[in-house]
């Protein structure tokens, strides 16, 4: 290796560590989070500062997890506690890298080529706004994992209080009419919804990014049998459509929460068939697609490794803003009686509750909205930093 460039390493790793801010850096050891803040990273800083706290927060409550752990109680209960505590042993580690990675950079070459990862990394970082709403996501997510560290009573526990007493520090949301810590339902709501949310969007975003696929390579017959199964579709009203269906096989327990991650999945990948469709009649002209072809590939093989690859940058904005709506029609679901039924709770069915006592035990209803809003508008938050961190003509290209 010639002197020079040897040179230029040096010089590119010295660069990276006086961003980085060098010894201010090491605070973030102590506390993941601090580090970044202190040498200007501020969202970044906020963001796994708001993490550690979750992580502080549920610390508090190691008490109450180990004897959750071995507690009598219903499998899927002890299930949810051990997945608490490996998700946040993962997530410590995941944050103390990061502040590792602040103090310490990993050294650069200077022939370093960025690659399409990089690129959006970056073009998503400028989005300030993007990137907090994609912090508040994961803080939400990890306070769903975190749920048997952080909720002080089991959601089902009946007469844990005063009937519908209001919040205090004993009862953070206050309890409701069967005397149930309101906090601790809106936490453990907060895994149903939330999972309900991922799961019915990757559902509806396989389905629908495999329909467009097809359509888009195949045309003719295919496209024009398949599209117009999907303006079909479109053009019935979603709620009405969800209420038909829930309604015609209606279910208990588990299988409720399957049939609403199943019926939301099914009524909503039109339009992420439509923008694969789009995507797909322009990269099937392309030339490294033609080459594929020459080279006697099957359609299937085309399809899965060459063109939905290119196609997905949409799609994965698409699906980001879906979840925050998938989120609010399970709620409604749940207000109007068609949700996953008692005593399972959802933020939707949580509302449902308190509605009759707005006057008189308004937190009831309040604090599940508030979350409900919370979710929705940090799924919207990353979606739109995600669509112009994906957008090309803010890349300066073409």
């Amino acid at each position: 290796m010639s002197d020079a460039l040897k040179t230029q390493k040096v010089a590119k790793v010295k660069v990276d560590r006086q961003v980085t801010g060098g010894g201010a850096a090491w605070a973030g050891m102590a506390l993941p989070g601090l580090g970044h803040l202190l040498t200007g990273a501020w969202v970044d800083g906020v963001g796994y500062l708001s993490l550690t706290a979750v992580l502080l927060w549920a610390a508090a409550g190691t008490s109450r997890l180990v004897g959750r752990l071995g507690a009598p109680g219903t499998p899927e209960f002890r299930l949810h506690a051990w997945v608490a505590l490996v998700g946040f042993f993962v997530t410590a580690g995941i944050l103390w890298w990061r502040a590792w990675r602040r103090a310490v950079p990993k050294p650069v070459p200077a022939e370093h080529v960025d690659t399409w990862w990089d690129e959006t990394s970056k073009q998503f970082v400028k989005n300030r706004v993007g990137v907090l709403g994609g912090y508040a996501v994961f803080v939400l997510i990890l306070m769903a994992v975190l749920t048997p560290f952080i909720a002080p009573f089991d959601p089902d526990t009946i007469d844990v209080g005063e009937k519908l007493a209001a919040p205090s520090w004993d009862y953070l949301m206050g309890t409701d009419e069967f005397r149930r810590d309101v906090f601790s339902r809106v936490m453990y709501g907060a895994r149903i919804s939330l999972s309900i949310g991922f799961v019915a969007v990757f559902l509806a975003g396989s389905l629908g990014t495999a329909i467009g696929a097809i359509a888009g390579y195949f045309g003719g017959v295919v496209d024009k049998g398949l599209m117009w199964f999907t303006d079909l579709l479109l053009s019935l009203p979603r709620l009405v459509f969800l209420l038909a269906i829930i309604g015609m096989y209606r279910a208990a327990g588990a299988q409720s929460i399957f049939l609403i991650v199943v019926v939301l999945g099914i009524t909503g990948w039109m339009g992420i068939a439509r923008i694969v469709r789009s995507q797909v009649l322009s990269l099937k002209e392309q030339e490294f697609v033609q080459a594929t072809r020459a080279l006697g590939l099957k359609p299937a093989r085309i399809i899965l490794r060459h063109i939905i690859p290119n196609a997905l940058a949409p799609v994965i904005v698409y699906a980001s803003l879906a979840i925050g709506s998938t989120i609010l029609v399970e709620a409604s679901l749940s207000f109007l009686g068609l949700g996953v039924p008692p005593p399972t709770s959802t933020w939707g069915a949580i509302v449902n509750d308190g509605r009759e006592y707005l006057r008189t035990a308004w937190w009831i209803t309040l604090f599940p909205g508030l979350m409900i809003v919370a979710a929705v508008m940090s799924f919207n938050l990353l979606g739109d930093g995600l669509r112009d961190a994906l957008d090309p003509k803010l890349r300066g290209r073409e």
